[in-house]
């Protein structure tokens, strides 16, 4: 029998209802209840007063002066200096030199003649500005840096296009000025490899890579950083404080060993690393010497890395000029005697690319499906 539809016994419909909003429309009005919300919010989500502790930012040590060694007692191998030298270097990464044989009347001589660079004008100053592609020439500066900037920097090098750039925007002074730095760095070099083949000869650990100090990147050989440090510099912390940060971020842009401080006159001299910030006053005629990244990897770490930069705190009448000489050997010997001198070559191991193991693996899985194949046939 045929049942119709209107015989059919009704379902209830199961309708779900919303649930109820926060909002009570009967008793208070949107507007009332946005502004609680909105306050609320402001309470929650504010946020606090933060004082970073003092170990965020390195606070300045001043520590007493690094020992002031006798040049000349280095090249005897006298063991108090070569002990007060390996000491220095890795307690605090630097020392004093002194009685080093280049006369101070000269090296006044060079920093006088030195100073006549920083005053081409900005405009020509634009050819020989630093790059990624031409690492020497002037520092370029932008902005807000512009009026922090208590120091002009000039990169010289042994390099034909800045000889040629610098003719072309200095004519009159560039040929002196480059005959008295590159006389200067001549003499900074025979320093700076004697005491390397000390350190070399006396280091108790070696790197990794036997007797030798293996740079990653291209030598382009020692490298003179020039520097004007203007009058009238605030001793406030607030400017050591960015001098400081500049320094951690930019570091040194060259690899080197050592690095050569000429800044007779400075009322501190500021040594930078990792660990630390310390500070001391530089004896008078004494240059600074500072271990590069080199130094460190070569004495597998015992050696300390440091970036070092003098401060002048003068009322003279005339800016001050420093100057810092990295010194890069371009060859690492055994000696410094030419006739018994063996150079060291780093082994480097062969290296397979992913697509050679990929190939190995394809031929010698059809090896293995062939010499099978044989055994089965056979």
């Amino acid at each position: 029998m045929a049942v119709s539809p209107e015989s059919l016994p009704e379902r209830p419909l199961d309708f779900r209802a919303p649930p109820p909003s926060p909002i009570a429309s009967g008793r208070r009005s949107c507007v009332t209840n946005d502004d609680v919300l909105t306050e609320f919010l402001e309470h929650s989500l504010r946020v606090p007063d933060l004082i970073l502790p003092d170990k965020v930012f390195p606070r300045q040590k001043f520590i007493e002066n690094p020992p002031s060694i006798d040049f000349q007692s280095l090249r005897s191998m006298q063991s108090d200096a070569v002990s007060k030298l390996l000491d220095s270097i890795a307690t605090i990464g630097c020392f004093q030199l002194v009685n080093y044989g280049v006369p101070i009347e000269f090296i006044n001589s060079t920093m006088a003649t030195a100073g006549g660079v920083f005053g081409v004008s900005s405009e020509k100053r634009a050819a020989v500005t630093r790059s990624p592609e031409k690492p020497y020439g002037f520092e370029e500066v932008h902005g807000e840096e512009e009026e922090n900037e208590f120091s002009e920097e000039f990169v010289w090098c042994r390099d034909e296009s800045l000889k040629q750039e610098m003719e072309g925007v200095w004519p009159l002074g560039y040929s002196k000025f480059s005959e008295k730095i590159e006389t200067l760095m001549l003499d900074m070099e025979k320093v700076a490899e004697k005491i390397l083949q000390v350190v070399r000869e006396n280091s108790e650990r070696k790197s990794m890579n036997g007797n030798c100090m293996e740079q990653e990147q291209e030598n382009v050989g020692s490298v003179c950083y020039l520097y004007r440090h203007c009058r009238d510099v605030p001793a406030d912390s607030s400017s050591l404080r960015y001098d400081v940060i500049r320094m951690l971020i930019r570091g040194v842009d060259f690899s080197h060993a050592l690095c050569l401080h000429i800044c007779d006159g400075a009322s501190e001299f500021h040594v930078y690393s990792k660990k630390g910030w310390v500070s001391f006053t530089p004896d008078k005629d004494a240059i600074v010497i500072t271990a590069g990244d080199q130094i460190q990897a070569f004495g597998g770490g015992q050696l300390k890395h440091v970036i070092g930069r003098p401060i002048f705190k003068t009322d003279q009448k005339e800016d001050c000029i420093s100057m810092a000489v990295l010194y890069s050997p371009p060859s690492i010997t055994s000696s410094s005697s030419s006739s018994s001198s063996i150079t060291y070559i780093p082994e480097k191991g062969k290296t397979i690319s992913l697509g050679q193991q990929f190939m190995i693996a394809i031929f010698l899985t059809l090896l293995y499906h062939f010499l099978v194949y044989v055994y089965k046939k056979f």
